[in-house]
This record gives C-alpha cells, sequence and structure tokens, in this order.
C-alpha cells in the first residue's frame, strides 16, 4: 500500500499544487492531502479544501484547523510542525511525501517516508501563491476556472424596465477595467417576440444561456463581474406574461439566490425611457413592488442606488471599498 500525504495553504489551490497531487495521484494507491487554516488570505479553509476535493474526489482531505503558524528551518519550528502532522495522521502510515519545499527533508524523516520532491525550482510552474495573491487577474493561467471563478466578486443589478441598470452595469466595468454582463433575456425578447410576447417554452432557454455567458465572461474578470440582472428578472417576467415560469427557470431563479456576492436594486426616481419595448411608467412602478416584494420572499440582502448615475456610481464603489466577498460581517455605524 503506497500512501502519499501533502500539505499546504493552498492559497490560492495553483497549477504548481496541481502539478503535485496529479504526480502523487500517478504514483500512489492512495493520496492525503493536509490543508491549513492561515491569515496570509481571507478564503476560508473549506473553499480551499473544496477545490482540491471537487478537483480530485478521490484524494483524502485532512482539514488542520489548528495547525501551528511558524514557517522556518529553526528546530524549534521544525519539530513542532513534525508533531503537529504526526498528530493529525493519527497512527495513519505514510510512505511518500510529496511537496516543493525545503520541509520535504525533515518532514519524510520524522514520517519514514520517501521524500518526493516536485518541480522544486518551479520551472514548470513558475508561480507561487505568494505572487497570486498580489494580482489573481495577471496571474489566472496558473489558476484552474473552478478556482478562479470562486475569487471573482459577481455584482447583480435588478429593477423594473428603465431604471439605469444597463448604463450602470457598463459604467462600473469601465471604472474598474473589467468586463460586464449584459441582459440577455432583453436581447433573447428582441430577436423572438411576436406581438411583443414569448412562450413559456422560450423563457426556458433564457437562464440557461445567461448563466453560459455568465460563466464565460467571469474568467474574464478583473476582479468584478457586473452583471445587468439574472434569472430572478426572466423568473418575474414569465410571471408577467404567463402567470407562472417553467421548471428550469424557478431552479435558475433559486440558485442565483446564492451566485451573486451582491445585489443592487436600481431606484425609479430616474426620468423613464419610453421606447417601444417597454410598456409605461406605470408598469413600471408595480414592477419594480414586484421585485422588491420577490426578493423579501426569497429572503435576498440587496441595497438600493437612487440618483444620478454618478451619485449611483459612487454608492456602490463606496460599499465595495467595504465588502469582503469572504467574509460575512456587517459594520454598523
Amino acid at each position: 500500500m503506497r500512501r502519499g500525504l501533502t500539505l499546504g495553504k493552498f492559497a490560492p489551490f495553483h497549477r504548481g499544487h496541481q502539478m503535485l497531487i496529479e504526480t502523487a495521484l500517478a504514483e500512489m494507491d492512495e493520496l492525503i492531502v493536509m490543508v491549513y487554516a492561515t491569515d496570509v488570505t481571507e478564503i476560508p479553509l473549506q473553499i480551499r479544501a473544496g477545490w482540491i476535493q471537487k478537483l480530485y474526489p478521490s484524494v483524502k482531505i485532512i482539514e488542520a484547523w489548528d495547525g501551528p503558524s511558524g514557517y522556518g528551518d529553526t528546530p524549534e519550528i521544525r519539530s513542532e510542525q513534525e508533531s503537529y502532522i504526526l498528530h493529525k495522521l493519527d497512527g495513519l502510515r505514510i510512505t511518500h511525501f510529496y511537496s516543493s519545499e525545503f520541509y520535504g527533508d525533515h518532514v519524510s524523516k520524522a514520517l519514514g517516508a520517501v521524500d518526493r520532491r516536485v518541480d522544486e525550482a518551479r520551472v514548470k510552474e513558475p508561480i507561487s501563491g505568494t505572487k497570486l495573491r498580489e494580482n489573481y487577474f495577471a496571474g489566472r493561467e496558473y489558476l484552474d476556472p473552478l478556482v478562479y471563478k470562486d475569487l471573482i466578486i459577481k455584482i447583480c443589478f435588478l429593477g423594473a424596465p428603465s431604471t439605469g441598470k444597463t448604463t450602470l452595469a457598463r459604467t462600473l466595468a469601465e471604472w474598474h477595467n473589467t468586463v460586464w454582463m449584459p441582459e440577455y433575456g432583453a436581447e433573447y425578447w428582441r430577436e423572438h417576440q411576436v406581438n411583443r410576447r414569448i412562450s413559456l417554452q422560450q423563457f426556458e432557454q433564457i437562464g440557461p444561456e445567461h448563466n453560459k455567458r455568465e460563466e464565460t465572461l467571469t474568467l474574464q474578470s478583473r476582479k468584478y463581474l457586473f452583471c445587468d440582472t439574472n434569472p430572478i428578472t426572466t423568473f418575474m417576467f414569465a410571471k408577467d406574461y404567463h402567470g407562472c415560469a417553467g421548471p428550469v427557470l424557478t431552479q435558475l431563479a433559486k440558485d442565483a439566490e446564492k451566485r451573486y456576492d451582491l445585489f443592487v436594486l436600481c431606484d425609479i426616481d430616474i426620468p423613464y425611457a419610453d421606447t417601444w419595448d417597454r410598456s409605461g411608467d406605470q408598469k413600471r412602478k408595480w414592477f419594480q413592488e414586484q421585485i422588491v416584494g420577490d426578493l423579501a420572499e426569497r429572503k435576498v440582502p440587496y441595497f438600493l442606488v437612487s440618483g444620478t448615475l454618478d451619485e449611483r456610481v459612487s454608492k456602490v464603489n463606496s460599499t465595495l471599498q467595504k465588502f469582503c466577498k469572504f467574509s460575512n460581517i456587517v459594520t454598523v455605524r
């Protein structure tokens, strides 16, 4: 029985880590990955461990929540690390220790295992977690799409027609030098409407394509992705047209409740743009009320932006400055 072990913070999990794990999986009968808690990143241990588990389901994960924080090559640090690893393994026999670091020597000796170094000079995958944390966008070629999309902050703009969603999403994307997701539902409606209507079955096609395009844009994003609506909006339009929504759209609207990091509701305090594809200012008012009610029913938190475009941009940017993607802490003043 050849059982390998590797460990680290994986903050974030990158191609170098993947090469290490894939090498071990090819050589071992079983592989254990010990993931350490750390304060070098805001990304929780569970998420970092989850990346590894999703990409490599056969790997056994050990979550090291109480691991020693010391890092170095002193006798005290070596002893502390070795004792902790042996304690977490709880007698489990390791035959090979995989790493790309200097500690491969003393940890493998403590385990009585083969010291298996992989690309220690960083020739095949010239990247490090420290370098990536400086700029995820610049180093995205070293990150699996599964990982990179989790690092992007996704902001969704909701509101009735003619509330400034598109303008705000596009303007903020330009402000932050990133991309934005246009409202696919509006595009689909313009191409397929007959007498200003589309069928219930046609509504079922909008959500999947919206999400598909959004996934593509997420991988092109620089820190933020600003989204002009989501399947919840399409769900609301389906109910308006037909009194109900189909099963696909209903599920995608449910999934959208947790798909975004921030929801922004655009107010109806700006002049109504009475274009051919809209149904009047009075309908804008009660459709906005329906959206607010739907968000309340879904228990989806959001913040309202009002006023001029500059005022709305300022409020969103102020919120983003204080926002931490992986924290649920709310500061009350």
